[in-house]
């Protein structure tokens, strides 16, 4: 502290005389500019008057400026600061004063050698002093490749304990534990552990957590960094930063090294603009030459974590550097109702809340996303004054975070209510009479944070592994519900359905170009979106189809398009009355529950 004290009186020392000699600078400066108050009128009075006796003209070093001394008869003399000597030296002709012009005067000693040469040097003094405050100029240009990795025992104390669901993944890094403690039993029977493991799946689902926790169970260093870490504008910083890291992990070993978002810096070589030479590939190129020259079993574990596996290089994915790819998908109901307990421990829940009905409602929740709905529950029952949580906050969270918050103040015309009342209520009866894609949650009118003037919710109550063409299909016919009913009461359309269309869309070309699901295209996958220019492979995109396969393409697009529509205005033109008795109950209540809607089919 007193050394760092002492360094800072001296910078403010040295900034204090850099202040003071400016200051005499400018001064000097000033007063040779300005030798006394007299002007170029002055001049021409003394001269009009008779009074000049000689004059003398001394040009300044730089012309045209310069000085003109007037003798008067009295013995007195004017110095007279001239902007232009060659007009002054006319105007005392014309008075027939014909002047003594001397050499060009040059600067002082003090103002052209002793100043400029004294404010270099202490400005020299001034920068090394600023530089030496982080502990030496070249040592902080030495530290500008040092790795930026963050050490910590044990993974933080996190352990398989603490990470819920994910049993299965648990179970397959627990060999990598098992290594970590005890490498002396597989290296006998000449195992070789996994130099790498890659953990993949979407974002939220607990992969950085499963890396905190084999270093938890395992007791040893957790080197933790980001893969935009390593890049710099910089060349060759990128791959001195995996040197470093490296080389600080083997002197910790075991351990682990954890890389995450490692697409950062692993994308595959020779894409996009940046050719093959710049500071990512080298970095790449230097993480592959680390990862695979450790030598057999020297206890340095790295693991990695990405969601864009398809874009990663295929020579790190290779045996020998990333040898274990294990996916960490969504968890299942199981797997939420467990992240729900996990994440309650905390948090006092009121007796009418239901963990296990929550996990079957939150059905493609991650356990990050399930984390922020308890947390803008208890956020809720701070703001009401209450010490638990009860079963409504909960249903106010879900909506806030699948929707939107709720704007309840927003103006909204008679005509625009009216509007969206009748657009949820075709949403509603669709999601209701397809056996596939409900029941309704709650249908509102109230605009919502996302933009939306209502919405229609669902409560999906299983989780599906994958879709069938029925399923795509009553998705479709649901997302046009909303056109449909305006159509239907209003003899009009509205743009309101905008981002239904673009929904709808999009199902439809995936149907056709992904899955197979089209008669006339066949089984054929026609979708390159996967490799789009800067996230995948191709400087063009380039396309794998012909122009009149794309032709049938739309054509078929637009023919389940149409089919849907066709089938989804039929549902809605039977249920007319729930049609209206719905729009009715929205525009009085402006938000009704499950049980309200079907209540109303019972009543028709």
């Amino acid at each position: 502290m007193n050394q760092n004290n002492r360094q800072n009186r001296g910078l403010v020392g040295y900034l204090a005389l850099l202040i003071i000699m400016l200051g005499a600078l400018s001064l000097v400066n000033f007063y040779s500019s300005n030798k006394s108050g007299n002007t170029v009128y002055d001049m021409e009075k003394a001269l009009s008057s008779g009074q000049v006796a000689v004059a003398r003209i001394t040009p300044d070093q730089v012309p045209p400026t310069g000085v003109v001394e007037l003798v008067l008869t009295s013995g007195e003399v004017l110095s007279i600061q001239v902007t232009d000597v060659a007009e002054a030296e006319k105007m005392l002709k014309e008075y027939n004063i014909y002047p003594v012009v001397n050499k060009a005067q040059g600067e002082g000693i003090l103002t052209s050698v002793v100043l400029p040469i004294g404010l270099s040097v202490l400005a020299v003094i001034v920068v090394i002093s600023i530089m030496n405050r982080g502990g030496g100029g070249a040592g902080r240009m030495a530290n500008f490749g040092k790795s930026h990795a963050r050490l910590s025992l044990g993974g933080e104390g996190i352990t398989f304990d603490g990470v819920a669901a994910l049993k299965e993944e648990k179970e397959e890094l627990e060999e990598i534990v098992q290594f970590l403690k005890n490498p002396g039993k597989f290296i006998e029977v000449g195992a070789r552990i996994p130099k790498g493991v890659l953990l993949e799946g979407p974002p939220g689902t607990g992969k950085t957590l499963l890396a905190k926790a084999i270093a938890g169970e395992a007791g040893v260093p957790f080197f933790s960094i980001s893969g935009s870490d390593f890049v710099e504008m910089y060349v060759g910083v990128g791959a001195s930063r995996v040197r470093d890291l490296f080389n600080e992990a083997k002197k910790h070993e075991p351990c682990i090294v954890f890389i995450d978002e490692i697409d950062a810096v692993a994308r595959q070589r020779g894409t996009g603009m940046g050719g093959s030479h710049d500071e990512r590939e080298q970095t790449l190129n230097q993480l592959l030459v680390e990862m695979d020259g450790f030598g057999i079993n020297e206890g340095v574990i790295v693991i990695a974590a990405t969601n864009r596996v398809d874009i990663l290089d295929p020579a790190i994915m290779r045996p020998g550097r990333f040898d274990r790819k294990i996916v960490v998908g969504r968890p299942d109901v199981g797997g939420r109702k467990e992240i729900l307990l996990t994440h309650s421990r905390n948090k006092p829940l009121g007796d009418d809340v239901n963990l296990e009905y929550i996990a079957q409602t939150t059905a493609g929740f991650t356990g990050a996303d399930l984390e922020n709905l308890l947390n803008e529950a208890a956020i809720l029952a701070a703001k009401q004054e209450r010490k638990y949580i009860c079963q409504a906050d909960i249903n106010k969270a879900f909506i806030k975070v699948g929707i939107g918050a709720e704007k309840k103040s927003k103006i909204i015309s008679d005509k625009e209510k009216r509007i969206t009342a009748y657009h949820e209520a075709g949403h509603a009866i669709l999601f209701h009479v397809l056996p596939e894609v409900g029941p309704v949650y709650t249908v509102s009118i109230i605009p919502t944070g996302m933009g939306a003037a209502g919405y229609t919710m669902p409560l999906p109550d299983k989780d599906d592994m994958f879709l069938t063409r029925g399923r795509m299909e009553q998705d479709i016919m649901v997302s046009l519900g909303g056109r449909i009913a305006e159509e239907i009461i209003f003899d009009d359309i509205t743009t309101g359905a905008s981002s239904d269309i673009r929904k709808a869309t999009k199902e439809a070309r995936m149907m056709v170009t992904r899955y197979g699901m089209s008669e006339n295209i066949g089984v054929i996958c026609y979708d390159d979106d996967d490799d789009e220019v800067f996230i995948g492979r191709d400087l063009a995109h380039a396309k794998s189809h012909s122009e009149s396969v794309a032709g049938e393409i739309d054509r078929e697009v637009k023919a389940i398009i149409d089919d849907c529509y066709r089938r989804a205005k039929d549902i809605i033109l039977e249920n007319e009355n729930v049609l209206h008795s719905c729009a009715a109950l929205l525009l009085e209540k402006e938000k009704i529950t499950r049980k309200e809607f079907e209540d109303l089919f019972v009543q028709s």
